[in-house]
């Protein structure tokens, strides 16, 4: 896929997670997920990768919301290792093999579409996230519910708000993906490779 259905836009949270869904019932048993995301931790700067570790869900919403499925997936999954373990490996050992350098990080994701306060990165970076953004958790609760293998990368697109003394753009999230968009995809291929 490219691109996808963000709750910002306006769309209810099922249809944000409709593409993993039909996914999961085409018999897709891994999910690589990415996404820009600012970054929280102030050692990142743009055009890092992180490699996602753990997420916060601070979208005030829950895709399995409603009744379960239970011949799809059991009504309280354990989110403990959401980001499979093996596939974080695998994924730093691929960087290392193409010298990239790979962060690891908690990814926070808000519903948008306003960019952070200051004042919510700090309390983000309190709550223990790395990098913050629009996306991403409601696709990964759904993966982790229809048991599918999770391995998630951040493009760290633009200090947080607060960070630097400057404004936060879209066009500098843009920017910065398009520059890192190689070495990301290298980078993706070297691991679908090793899958």
């Amino acid at each position: 896929m490219q691109g996808r259905f963000h709750f910002y836009e306006g769309y209810p949270m099922s249809d944000v997670v409709l593409p993993v869904q039909v996914m999961a019932d085409l018999g897709a048993k891994t999910l690589i997920v990415s996404n820009a995301a600012g970054g929280v931790n102030t050692n990142f700067s743009p055009g890092d990768l992180m490699l996602i570790d753990d997420h916060i869900n601070h979208m005030h919403s829950h895709p399995l919301i409603g009744p379960n499925d239970d011949t799809i997936g059991p009504r309280f999954p354990d989110m403990s290792t959401a980001y499979d373990r093996a596939y974080k490996q695998l994924a730093k050992q691929e960087a290392e093999k193409l010298g990239l350098q790979l962060k690891e990080g908690v990814y926070v994701g808000t519903t948008g579409p306003t960019y952070e306060t200051p004042a919510e990165v700090r309390m983000f970076r309190t709550l223990g996230a790395d990098a913050v953004g629009m996306s991403t958790v409601p696709e990964v609760i759904v993966a982790v519910h229809r048991n599918m293998r999770v391995l998630g990368i951040s493009c760290i697109s633009n200090a947080a708000a607060g960070i630097l003394d400057q404004p936060l753009s879209h066009e500098e999230v843009i920017e910065t993906t398009n520059e890192v968009k190689g070495n990301f995809l290298t980078l993706v291929r070297a691991i679908v490779r090793s899958i």
